[in-house]
């Protein structure tokens, strides 16, 4: 007989947050210091990068925690679909760890190449690290970045809510992840220009405090000297709530209510013994 497979515990799920957040952050964030510092690859590169580090940390985290990597997507599943109230601290933390960490990984590994290409740590490639209004130099305001994130997160937990609910149309074949990094990069194409897709508030803050303590002493400002590390956090959890409510609303509400298992949830005992079992 097959030994069963163990329930993770909090514990168990944080860490799989962790390493997941860790890997999309590695993709994304060393593709834009590749990019910035070295001149290899363009905007097409990036937004493929993102996606991709977003099929990959889903894939590495999906089956312990349900793989949020993201405190947007935790506090709308929280609200929306049940997810325990308890744990949306632990896993925002979690999250940003696995965030600022990866940073550190990538700012280490480009120490020569961005110092090379900006010795000053300046918003030239502060932007390796964390967003800014504009990309740091087109003509977008502050609240003009607010509303994009509210927007482009907005779209964000619509999908990702219609793509994981198995009530409705959801990938087979355990193709969700790859479906959800499509849309990333979808995002990244058509909405990355007010204020660089952020759309996850451990995704930017905790790369910008990697950049901080590392020598970008502006790193908590945009090119116009505004503290606007606040706005990439604020306005993408905003962002959140109103697509799964929009989602809730014009889709969920309709759909079957004999669903096994709701987008986001932890696996029970029940599934780990059909899983292990068939």
């Amino acid at each position: 007989m097959a030994e069963r497979l163990k329930i993770p515990g909090l514990l168990g799920e944080l860490a799989a947050e962790f390493a997941g957040t860790m890997i999309l952050i590695l993709f994304g964030v060393g593709v834009v210091a590749q990019v910035a510092g070295a001149g290899i690859g363009d905007h097409d590169s990036i937004a493929w990068s993102w996606g991709l580090g977003v099929t990959l940390g889903v894939y590495v985290a999906a089956r312990v925690s349900g793989a949020h990597l993201n405190p947007a997507v935790t506090i709308a599943l929280a609200v929306f679909k049940g997810f325990e109230w308890r744990k949306v601290a632990p896993y925002a933390l979690a999250q940003f760890l696995g965030a600022f960490v990866a940073a550190l990984l990538v700012r280490w590994n480009y120490t020569e190449v961005l110092h090379a290409a900006d010795p000053g740590l300046t918003i030239k490639t502060q932007g390796v690290f964390s967003t800014l209004p504009g990309n740091g130099t087109l003509p977008v305001g502050e609240w003009g970045a607010f509303r994009d994130q509210i927007i482009g997160t907005a779209i964000l937990l619509f999908l990702i809510l219609a793509i994981t609910d198995s009530a409705n149309t959801a990938p087979l074949a355990n193709l969700a992840p790859v479906v959800i990094g499509l849309l990333v990069v979808a995002i990244g194409m058509a909405w990355g220009t007010n204020a660089g897709y952020a759309i996850n508030p451990a995704r930017d803050f905790g790369p910008r405090l990697a950049s901080f303590f590392t020598g970008y002493g502006g790193a908590m400002r945009d090119q116009t000297g505004y503290l606007y590390f606040w706005i990439p956090i604020v306005a993408p959890i905003i962002g959140g709530l109103i697509g799964a409510g929009l989602y809730q609303a014009l889709i969920g509400r309709f759909l079957p209510s004999d669903a096994p298992q709701e987008p986001g949830e932890i696996p029970t005992q029940r599934d780990n013994v059909e899983a292990t079992h068939g």
